[in-house]
């Protein structure tokens, strides 16, 4: 008889995930708390994003006023609105294990 304990061991990796997995709110611009974690942490490594935007929308504008209401720092505004939407659409970001998986296979 063939030994399926790799694949039991890998489908309660799975069923943890999923257990683990984000449950949206009502509100979807509602911060998820690990990323909350993430912006409060100010030695969180911060790297730029650069996209060109339609300037009618007047981004820049409005995240400095938002800044200038609120004293949250332009990144994390831009942070917590990309994470939410991609968020809600159903990117969420690797959890921990996958990214760490992925910087194992970076070192070897």
């Amino acid at each position: 008889m063939p030994d399926r304990s790799p694949y039991a061991a890998r489908l309660r990796e799975i069923a943890d995930a999923l257990d683990a997995e984000f449950q949206p709110s009502d509100d979807v611009l509602t911060p998820h708390a690990d990323t909350m974690d993430v912006i409060s942490n100010r030695q969180t490594k911060r790297g730029q994003l650069n996209y060109a935007v339609p300037e009618v929308l007047q981004f820049q504008r409005r995240i400095r006023r938002c800044n200038a209401d609120t004293d949250i720092p332009h990144g994390d505004i831009v942070a917590l609105a990309l994470d939410s939407w991609l968020r809600a659409k159903g990117y969420p970001p690797d959890s921990k294990d996958e990214r760490r998986k992925g910087l194992d296979v970076i070192g070897q």
